[in-house]
């Protein structure tokens, strides 16, 4: 059961554009930049803490759900397109 749920989840991710793709990675560079900044902020540890795992997690779900709708073939034009530029 749980794995048709994936299955159906990561068929949903295939099928999104190759432009969603490049914004759910740049989500994913934001969230890292955030996980790690907000250690500047004159808080608790504890929050700190708290406020890491929430922002790496988000960045690591985007990461792989990017990798996911982007797909071997996306990634390999992605990186055609940044050598032209």
């Amino acid at each position: 059961m749980i794995r048709d749920i994936f299955k159906k989840v990561r068929a949903w991710l295939a099928s999104l554009s190759f432009r969603t793709g490049i914004f759910v990675l740049g989500a994913c560079a934001l969230f890292y930049v955030i996980s790690f900044a907000q250690m500047l902020l004159p808080i608790s540890v504890a929050a700190k803490g708290v406020l890491w795992v929430i922002f790496f997690g988000l960045a690591k779900t985007a990461q792989y759900s990017a990798l996911l709708i982007l797909g071997k073939a996306g990634l390999e034009s992605l990186r055609r397109k940044l050598k032209k530029a």
